[in-house]
């Protein structure tokens, strides 16, 4: 386990303090990696999000038309 001494201001320190006791933590430290894995869930890459996966999927089966020259195909 990694130890670490951080600084934070009023309103993170209020928030910690927050979610510390709305999930009923014992400590800060706690209630730091609370956040931080709530931020991992929530804003990782799309590509590992299973609502992507799924869009992607979708895509795959749809029409496709294929071009060998892109360039001309689109008249740049």
């Amino acid at each position: 386990m990694v130890q670490a001494l951080i600084e934070l201001d009023e309103n993170a320190n209020r928030v910690l303090n927050i979610v510390k006791a709305k999930l009923g933590l014992r400590d800060k430290s706690e209630a730091v990696n609370a956040v931080i894995n709530y931020y991992i869930e929530n804003e990782r890459e799309p590509e590992l999000r299973p609502e992507f996966i799924e869009r992607i999927k979708k895509a795959e089966k749809g029409k496709f038309v294929k071009v060998s020259n892109f360039a001309r195909h689109c008249g740049v």
